[in-house]
């Protein structure tokens, strides 16, 4: 049969990768895609340097627009990133008539509703497996794989830096700045490692992963975002004493007011699998009410772990391509008619455990002001770490767990806490989930 034409823009790691796999495999993926699937035209700002990724028989050109307006070209790959140009040619290629397949969760987080909107009205489709935790297949698990369940709610490690950082913290006892000088040291951080080390880049996948969950819009803007920059080597330490480990978490639920959609440095026990995802590979947890409890696992980044999810992608729509738009598998899953308005629920509405570490006077009394205070606030306490002071009357520091709580009576707590005389300092806020499946 014909062969699909695929147009690569950006040719860089997973550029490479992709070509590469593409060739490696590419009489298998014909089996199973059911025609050849082949780079014909590739755009990268250095020529020479895409040359060497693509090898021979591959037109090129620095003009990425140049592969979105070619009349050959059936599908167009996106791996520039961004969402300046990479918008301008993901938009050029649906108005083309073109299927997308992009990497860019950046762009997806932010303007996928836009983009899946102009797709719907060309027939057309955009793919983004490889959006969201490199080569694990989540999105298809997502969307396909857990169709019968509804989702009650999803955890994941999805940034391979951050998750670095923290399992060499809690390994070595480092300090974050050495641990972070490390990472970049041997790639495993940028030169400015704001993106991942904050949030951003975990949470622009939770918002797509939340979508297809729930069959809600893409809602970046709404996500609650803290990262691990602050994060201080004695909570490890002392979650560790407790039976926990802290993983930058992404976490987005079902409620029945809304969706909780939020990263941030949590507590796991330490017994559950995903507590136990160290180094840069990433997991996803999906909780559904028919199947229970499912994990991916797996290479969150990487050149041909990436592009294996890209080229699932190009299977995918070459299988599907001459089908009626109305059978494919939509988007975020749902059907865009049938897409819900739950609201993104603020993070002083969120609902989960807490650990809390705080400095106090070794007095007698303090203890008891600090749980009446918790107790007034309907927050009871499941578990506490006491670490005795060097002499009396001296600071001695106290870990509390806490039951479920909602996020504004745990911060109205601390607030009065830091107020007590017999207390120093800020205290120390974490969020806890168990995770139970």
């Amino acid at each position: 049969m014909k062969a699909i034409n695929v147009g690569l823009c950006g040719v860089g790691t997973v550029g490479g990768g992709t070509a590469t796999v593409l060739k490696r495999n590419g009489e298998e993926i014909a089996r199973r895609a059911g025609r050849p699937i082949v780079v014909t035209m590739a755009a990268n700002r250095d020529l020479d340097r895409a040359r060497e990724l693509v090898g021979e028989g591959v037109a090129l050109t620095d003009n990425a627009m140049d592969v979105v307006n070619n009349p050959d070209i059936d599908i167009v790959v996106e791996l520039i990133g961004g969402t300046t140009i990479a918008k301008d040619l993901v938009l050029a290629a649906i108005a083309n008539g073109k299927h997308v397949v992009t990497a860019n969760k950046k762009l997806i987080a932010e303007y996928g509703n836009e983009i899946f909107a102009k797709a719907q009205e060309k027939g057309v489709m955009v793919a983004f497996e490889a959006a969201v935790a490199g080569g694990i297949p989540v999105i298809k698990a997502l969307r396909e794989g857990l169709t019968a369940n509804k989702i009650e709610w999803v955890a994941g490690i999805i940034n391979g830096t951050s998750n670095f950082i923290l399992t060499e913290m809690r390994d070595k006892g480092s300090a974050f700045a050495d641990v972070l000088a490390e990472a970049q040291r041997l790639g495993y951080a940028e030169a400015d490692p704001t993106f991942d080390i904050e949030g951003h880049d975990a949470a622009h996948k939770l918002t797509i992963m939340s979508a297809i969950a729930f069959g809600i819009p893409v809602q970046f803007d709404k996500a609650y975002l803290e990262g691990i920059s602050k994060l201080d080597a004695a909570d490890i330490k002392y979650a560790a004493e407790l039976g926990y480990r802290i993983k930058l978490l992404g976490m987005t639920r079902r409620r029945p007011n809304g969706i909780e959609l939020r990263v941030s440095p949590t507590l796991i026990p330490a017994g559950r699998l995903i507590a136990n995802v160290d180094g840069v590979m990433n997991a996803v947890l999906v909780k559904g009410d028919a199947v229970g409890a499912t994990m991916y696992y797996g290479p969150g980044a990487g050149a041909e772990p990436t592009a294996s999810s890209v080229i699932a992608d190009l299977v995918d729509i070459t299988r599907l391509h001459t089908a009626d738009p109305e059978h494919r598998v939509p988007h975020l899953a749902f059907q865009p008619s049938a897409m819900a308005n739950l609201p993104i629920l603020p993070i002083e509405e969120v609902e989960t455990c807490y650990y809390l570490r705080l400095s106090a006077k070794d007095l007698p009394g303090v203890l008891a002001d600090v749980t009446g205070i918790l107790a007034e606030g309907q927050i009871s306490v499941d578990a506490m770490l006491q670490k005795p002071a060097s002499a009396a009357g001296s600071t001695a520091e106290i870990v509390i767990v806490t039951h479920t709580a909602i996020e504004k009576n745990i911060n109205v707590a601390i607030a009065k806490i830091e107020a007590l005389t017999s207390t120093a300092g800020k205290v120390v806020k974490l969020r806890l989930e168990h995770l139970n499946g």
